[in-house]
């Protein structure tokens, strides 16, 4: 298999530990200079929240599969002690390595969040489905977490 020239990630299942994988593929395709697209729609756009209700990151705010693990901003120091690369990191890793922010617009209607509420602190597009199909490429991957 060729490796593809480009990775488009739509990131839709607001789950602590699915944006966090969206987030480590995003970050090792780009660190091997592969360009990236993350998509972000309907709960997974939490996690670009700049506060969420607690005055918390928006991704704190996001639900986790782990059993016995009450929140993610635990599971997510529950990685890090681990040597688990934390959320923050990973934020900050896909933006230095020039990954493409995209917000669903419609997304962010049907879940009624308003695009100012979104973290100010890196570069976060708002565009539709027919932004991030122009922007994939015919010889590159997608996925969908």
């Amino acid at each position: 298999m060729a490796r593809p020239d480009k990775l488009s990630v739509i990131a839709f299942t607001g789950t602590f530990e699915k944006v966090h994988y969206a987030l480590a593929t995003a970050a090792a395709a780009a660190a091997i200079d592969i360009p990236v697209t993350l998509f972000f729609t309907m709960e997974a756009t939490r996690a670009l929240e700049a506060t969420g209700s607690e005055g918390q990151p928006g991704w704190h705010a996001l639900a986790v599969e782990r059993k016995g693990v009450s929140n993610a901003a635990a599971l997510d120091a529950t990685n890090v002690e681990r040597g688990v690369a934390g959320f923050e990191e990973l934020l900050e890793a896909c933006v230095s390595l020039d990954v493409r922010f995209l917000v669903c617009e419609m997304g962010l209607a049907a879940i009624d969040l308003d695009r100012g509420k979104l973290r100010d602190d890196m570069t976060v597009e708002i565009g539709g489905l027919v932004t991030f199909l122009n922007d994939a490429s015919a010889d590159g991957s997608s996925l969908f977490i």
